[in-house]
Formats: structure tokens, C-alpha cells, sequence
């Protein structure tokens, strides 16, 4: 196989790890240099993920935690995509999974104390693999803005956490997901510590009416695009991936 072009990374593209206004990352960030550990077999090899091993329901929030004839509360949404490699090529049968909060704001998880209610036909997660030109898709419900203990008036703006795995568990990327629209995404202090507006607008799942059901789900669309200077944003990868 030929290779491809080797693409330098930008460091202007991702956040810096200490930035104030965001609070936590004041203790979270390093604060020692970055040091290089040699990986494992076990690190990267393995496992090889296949369709047979995911349901087609896990991809379908509306229903893989509903009981029988009931579905959760809030805006019925598809969120697709595709996920590419950096010269737009897609990167098949690869495992996506996400987790959000549900429609009114609140994760299912106990130490979550929001007083918004848990949605007992909700669980919040899902996964499914990408087909041979890259594509996803789930089925789940637009999850609800959240306060947060940043300053005296902050709010998440509404966002689905997206992981994508490579052919390893060591190879893991993780983003979050906004929707095009969202009033709060210019205000969140997680978001501004992007320092480039471009990058910003990547994690903004865009209005997609040309695949929205009618009278049934709406879409959005989101392509999460790996390596490259204009990579997606990948939280646990300030460095770039």
C-alpha cells in the first residue's frame, strides 16, 4: 500500500491544558513535562470488534432501555455521520460509542444529584460500528442542558460524548458532540478553551432535514475526522492524535 502524505500537526488546533476558566483543569492539568512509556502487546493488539458482536438495538437509544410500548421523554433525534481519515477517506467496521444525560439534563449515573428527574425508559448510552464507507448512525432523544459547579451561573450546553476506538483499547479518542443552534455553546467555559474557532465549528452536529423521518425524527449530522491538521477535537488527546 502506498502511504500517504504526512500531515505536521497544528498546536494552535487544540486547547492548552491549564486554562483557568475552566476550574478543574487547574488541578487535572500536568504539571510535569510528558514522559514517553513504551506500550505492551496487550496495549496494541486486540480486540478485533465485529458486527456479530453488536446488536443492532445498541445503537437505538429510543428503545435498548425502554420497557415494552414505552419510550423516553424529549425531542426524538438520528445522529449520523461518518468517521474519516485526514484525506477524507472513511475508516470502516470501527466501534463508536456515545453517552449522554437525558432530555432534561441528567445522566444516569448516582452521583449525579441534578434535580431534574432520571427517565426510567432511558439509559443514556449506545454503540455501533461503522460500515465499509465509514458511516454511523444512532437513534436517541436531544439531551438537556445541565448547571455546573464552574462558576456561580454555568451550564453544559446540550452535548452527546462520542469514543471511538481504533483496533485496540490503548487506541481510544473521545469528543463531544453540540447541535447547531445552541445558544450556550459560546458560553461554556469547556468550550472556549478551544482557541480556534474552526475547531469549534467541527463539534457542532449540523441540522440535517434531508435525512429526518417526518413526523417521527429529527436529524443531525456530525463527521468525526481523525489525523490531520484539522482533525476533530479529541479531549483526551490535547496534544492531537
Amino acid at each position: 500500500m502506498k502511504p500517504g502524505p504526512y500531515y505536521q500537526r497544528d498546536r494552535q488546533w487544540q486547547p492548552a491544558a491549564l486554562t483557568p476558566d475552566y476550574k478543574t483543569s487547574v488541578s487535572r492539568s500536568p504539571q510535569y513535562s510528558m514522559i514517553s512509556l513504551e506500550t505492551t502487546v496487550s496495549e496494541v493488539t486486540g480486540p478485533v470488534f465485529g458486527h456479530n458482536d453488536i446488536d443492532p438495538l445498541d445503537r437505538d437509544l429510543l428503545n435498548n432501555f425502554a420497557k415494552p410500548g414505552e419510550s423516553p421523554i424529549g425531542e426524538r433525534i438520528i445522529l449520523h455521520g461518518r468517521v474519516l481519515d485526514e484525506n477524507a477517506k472513511p475508516v470502516p467496521n470501527t466501534l463508536v460509542e456515545i453517552w449522554q444525560a437525558n432530555a432534561g439534563g441528567r445522566y444516569r449515573h448516582r452521583k449525579d444529584t441534578y434535580l431534574a428527574p432520571i427517565d426510567p425508559n432511558f439509559g443514556g448510552c449506545g454503540r455501533t460500528l461503522t460500515d465499509e464507507d465509514g458511516h454511523y448512525h444512532f437513534r436517541t432523544v436531544k439531551p438537556g442542558a445541565y448547571p455546573w459547579r464552574n462558576w456561580v451561573n454555568s451550564w453544559r450546553p446540550a452535548h452527546v460524548h462520542i469514543s471511538v476506538f481504533g483496533s485496540a483499547f490503548a487506541q481510544r479518542l473521545i469528543t463531544q458532540c453540540y447541535f447547531e443552534g445552541d445558544p450556550l455553546i459560546a458560553k461554556c467555559p469547556i468550550v472556549n478553551t478551544i482557541p480556534d474557532s474552526d475547531a469549534i465549528e467541527q463539534l457542532i452536529a449540523r441540522l440535517d432535514l434531508n435525512a429526518t423521518l417526518p413526523l417521527d425524527t429529527i436529524a443531525y449530522k456530525l463527521d468525526i475526522v481523525l489525523r490531520g491538521r484539522r482533525s476533530t477535537l479529541f479531549e483526551n488527546r490535547p496534544e492531537g492524535n
